[in-house]
């Protein structure tokens, strides 16, 4: 077994009482780019002054993610640190304002004195959770919403599950809604619930920040003690719990698309959010991904945070204006990467941890007849499972960690020590490292 293979093994043994880090993605909105870019042919210039974050609000539906979203910019632009977005600017979408819930995720900009953040406001509704996924997966921390009439519910434990799997490492908990709640003992029993499912689910649930207050007193200029100030002492919280991340700058540039759209006039844009590297306009680029064939091109201009800029890093939200590209010969799960620093493949040597039915998972195992949907970076495509030893009598039972062949309906941009999740009927329910690309 090849190290990379017995790191993974550790990492899911261990997984069992942490529930797994692994990486998922699907599509992401990335709100204004699209309306700022076509209006402005892009934007005036970005000026990195301060390190950037990417955090985001996740948690139940209802519980109030957007409406705290939509505080933290008003409370921000008194600061002169945001542009203030109201609810409905927010949830954009028609189907979101009339059912008032979040159905794609959505970046929002604004700063505090010490740092710059793109915040994804994910989706809470569980019929959207798809989208939830590379939300989360794009964020290097995260605030998790719990109404303090309601406590718990069912996506505030499958958010904490998916942002374990991908990785995040750091939460503060805001408790919302606490102008609807007279009797503090609730309050105290909604903090106790919440620091043991931290720990349930491989957080530092006794040392995590959870902060109290109301996000719509906030909005609403009432009650400052649980409304703007509350406000503040929830970004205190975030700037010194969630660690500045380390860039991973000096590997070839490569970034996985989100979403494209058109310009006229200037031509195709593609978004998403940079993995590694670091790209200069004018840069020679290809894409990569669902097919075997590599679209080569030239990036003529940058966009990240709504700004026209000279280059694109790990770590930022950006738009890439792409040259002699038409709209239709793109696709979300794609990636645009380093000339020859990246190649698609549908087969794969993987290790796989397989979540039991406590964890989320199935109750009951599978065969290698089984074809589900593998999410890996922001593409996600079906998959069907082999043994590497060719015997296929066997069956996958809940807890099981193995090695196995992947081979997916289409090909993907992976790499060895890429992490996936498998997932089938709304649910994670399996989560892998690829140890080896076949070919």
């Amino acid at each position: 077994m090849s190290s990379l293979a017995r790191s993974a093994n550790l990492l899911f043994r261990s997984s069992r009482a942490s529930l797994l880090r692994p990486r998922a993605v699907n599509p992401i909105q990335h709100v204004f780019l699209g309306d700022k870019l076509a209006a402005r042919g892009m934007a005036t210039a970005f000026e990195r002054t301060k390190p950037h974050v990417n955090i985001g609000t996740i948690g139940h539906v209802d519980h109030g993610k957007t409406t705290l979203t939509a505080a933290i910019t008003k409370h921000q632009a008194s600061k002169g640190l945001a542009q203030f977005l109201e609810y409905g600017a927010i949830d954009k979408a028609p189907e979101e304002r009339k059912r008032g819930i979040t159905i794609s995720s959505a970046h929002i900009e604004y700063a505090t004195e010490a740092r710059h953040y793109s915040h994804v406001d994910c989706p809470g509704h569980a019929d959207y959770i798809k989208n939830m996924i590379t939300g989360a997966a794009n964020m290097d921390g995260a605030i998790i919403v719990v109404a303090a009439s309601d406590g718990q519910m069912p996506q505030t434990r499958e958010h904490l599950l998916l942002a374990r799997q991908v990785g995040v490492q750091k939460i503060v908990v805001f408790v919302n809604k606490v102008d609807a709640i007279d009797d503090p003992e609730m309050l105290e029993l909604v903090e106790l619930e919440m620091r043991e499912l931290l720990t349930t689910y491989g957080f530092e649930g006794e040392e995590t920040p959870i902060v109290f207050g109301s996000a719509l007193c906030a909005i609403e200029d009432r009650r400052p003690d649980i409304g703007s100030e509350r406000i503040d002492a929830l970004l205190q919280a975030v700037d010194t719990w969630i660690p500045t991340p380390q860039r991973d700058l000096d590997k070839p540039f490569l970034m996985s698309i989100e979403e494209v759209f058109s310009i006229p006039g200037r031509g195709t844009v593609a978004s998403g959010r940079v993995e590694r590297g670091l790209l200069k306009r004018d840069s020679e680029v290809e894409i990569i991904g669902t097919t075997n064939e590599v679209i080569k091109t030239k990036v003529t201009d940058i966009e990240t945070f709504k700004k026209s800029c000279s280059e694109s890093r790990a770590g930022d939200n950006s738009g890439l204006l792409l040259r002699g590209v038409r709209r239709e010969d793109l696709r979300r799960g794609m990636v645009i990467a380093a000339p020859g620093s990246a190649k698609a493949n549908n087969k794969f040597m993987v290790s796989m941890y397989v979540l039991t039915e406590a964890e989320g998972g199935r109750r009951t195992g599978f065969g290698v007849q089984y074809r589900p949907q593998l999410f890996i970076r922001t593409a996600d495509e079906a998959a069907e499972f082999s043994f590497p030893d060719g015997d296929q009598s066997r069956r996958i039972m809940p807890g099981d960690n193995v090695e196995m062949i992947v081979k997916t309906h289409r090909p993907v941009a992976a790499e060895a020590g890429q992490r996936f999740n498998i997932r089938e009927g709304g649910r994670t329910v399996a989560t892998g490292l690829v140890t080896r690309v076949l070919e």
